[in-house]
C-alpha cells in the first residue's frame, strides 16, 4: 500500500466522485424531462406537437404585443381629443371675449 502516492487516491476518488456527479445529474435531466413531458400530456400536448404549441405561443405574444401597442395609440387618440377640445374651448371663450 504504500507504493500509492497520495495524489493518486486523490486522483482516483475525484474521479468516481465526478461519475458519480454525471451519472446523478443524469438521473435528475431523466426525471425532469419525464415530469415535463408528463404534465404537457395531461394538458393534451403531445411530444411532437412541439413545434404546433412554439408556434401558437408566438401568435399569442405578437397579439398581445397588438393589442398593448392599439392600447397605446387608444391613449395617445383619447388624450389629443381632449387637448383639441380644451383648446377649441379656450379658441372660442377668446373670440366670445374679443367679439364684444
Amino acid at each position: 500500500m504504500a507504493d500509492i502516492s497520495e495524489d493518486t487516491i486523490r486522483a482516483v476518488v475525484a474521479e468516481t466522485l465526478g461519475e458519480r456527479q454525471r451519472i446523478h445529474n443524469g438521473d435528475i435531466e431523466a426525471v425532469v424531462d419525464r415530469a415535463i413531458a408528463t404534465v404537457l400530456a395531461s394538458f393534451g400536448i403531445e411530444e411532437d406537437d412541439r413545434r404546433e404549441l412554439r408556434a401558437d405561443f408566438q401568435h399569442l405574444r405578437r397579439w398581445r404585443k397588438s393589442v398593448e401597442q392599439a392600447q397605446g395609440f387608444t391613449f395617445k387618440a383619447v388624450i389629443s381629443v381632449i387637448v383639441a377640445g380644451f383648446l377649441g374651448a379656450v379658441w372660442l371663450g377668446i373670440k366670445v371675449m374679443l367679439g364684444k
